[in-house]
């Protein structure tokens, strides 16, 4: 046993193995470009892909939206009754919502 920790010293004491051994340290975990920033990095950048993915999706929700309001005024009317609650002097108006608070009805239905 002792003998092991004697060998194992003498490899330490060695300076190139010691620097080396500094070297690739200071890599890992001090230096600019780190193995543990460049994980952080590529997290982040999976992250940001993913929100862009979102986005994406809900600015073609929402265009689609927009082209339904701007070709259908039966939409028209029906969006600004459910979003803003608007109605007519003579009239309620009501919302159905779901536990969430989504609406039941979308506008892609036609109101009669």
């Amino acid at each position: 046993m002792l003998e092991h920790l004697k060998i194992i010293a003498k490899v330490f004491r060695n300076r190139y193995f010691s620097v080396t051994l500094f070297f690739f340290g200071w890599l890992i975990f001090f230096d600019q470009t780190s193995i543990i920033h460049d994980i952080e990095l590529t997290q982040k950048v999976k992250q940001l892909k993913a929100q862009k993915k979102f986005y994406e999706k809900q600015t073609e929700a929402v265009t689609e939206q927009l082209k339904e309001l701007q070709t259908n005024p039966t939409n028209l009317e029906k969006f600004a009754r459910e979003k803003y609650f608007m109605k007519k002097s003579n009239e309620d108006v009501y919302v159905f919502v779901d536990k969430n608070n989504h609406l039941l009805d979308t506008l892609n239905t036609e109101i009669k």
